[in-house]
């Protein structure tokens, strides 16, 4: 599929200032998108300013678009409240305004905390039910779910990327399975901009760590070949050698420290 014009939400964060370093010449119109200041435009960018929780913002932001990377969100746990705007009414613009303007792809910012209280150790592909560990992973497999409407329904194509642990260098022993470098991630989502057929593939954002806990079949299927493994740094990771302490649901859950916020607790409590 020729995709020329990408729309990147949420372009101000992390993940979003990889992406739009890592996709520069590739596209003819790179559009970077946030409520925070995105600085100057780059060759081949537009900047743009929308309020996810404002349909007829998004649906500008997606007019002339091919495709769309939908990164922007609240990026951690909160409460229901801080969520309800960006990450589940949000989401939902955001694939209503795909539609309404002919956008072809969606690339969804999902996240492993969808799946977050699996444990560790349990064989996890993509077709087992959600498992949210919070309100957060809870707005993700939200998310999941709209891509699943919106294709079955309408014929979007989309991938949800359950996105690992996205930074430089793994820095904790759950990140050696969980992480997912820089240059991975760019090249996770080319594979889905670039795959002649989408349909509704749901892919783990993780690099090829010896210790992944995930099976990754539609990202087989589309061509991604991680460069990086995790492993290469558990000499400098304090305890990457010791059991898993099943009584701490930080351990014994993947989602880690998500999965123990309140673990347990009553209305009593």
């Amino acid at each position: 599929m020729d995709l020329k014009n990408i729309l990147i939400t949420g372009a101000a964060g992390s993940v979003g200032k990889t992406l739009r370093e890592g996709l520069r010449g590739a596209y003819q119109v790179v559009r970077v998108s946030d409520i925070v200041d995105l600085g100057p435009a780059g060759p081949g960018e537009e900047l743009n300013r929308a309020e996810l929780a404002d349909l007829a913002d998004v649906e500008a932001a997606c007019a002339g678009m091919d495709a769309v990377i939908h990164l922007g969100a609240v990026s951690r746990e909160a409460c229901f409240d801080e969520i309800l705007g960006p990450n589940i009414i949000g989401v939902y613009n955001l694939f209503e305004a795909a539609r309404r303007r002919g956008v072809k792809r969606v690339i969804f910012a999902s996240s492993n905390h969808a799946v977050g209280f699996y444990e560790v150790g349990t064989p996890l592909g993509v077709v087992e039910a959600a498992r949210p560990d919070g309100f957060y992973g809870a707005a993700k497999a939200f998310g999941e779910g709209l891509a699943v409407l919106y294709h079955r329904k309408w014929g979007l194509e989309s991938a949800s990327l359950r996105i690992g642990s996205f930074r430089e260098l793994p820095t904790e022993v759950r990140h050696l399975s969980t992480w997912l470098s820089p240059r991975d991630m760019v090249q996770l989502v080319r594979c889905c901009l670039e795959a002649p057929v989408l349909g509704c593939a749901v892919l783990y954002g993780v690099s090829g760590n010896s210790r992944k806990w995930w099976n990754n079949p539609d990202a087989d299927r589309l061509g991604y070949r991680p460069k990086d493994n995790a492993e290469w740094y558990a000499d400098k990771i304090t305890g990457s050698a010791l059991p898993v302490d099943t009584d701490d649901p930080a351990e014994r859950y993947m989602g880690g420290f998500i999965a123990a916020i309140d673990y347990g607790k009553t209305n009593r409590e």
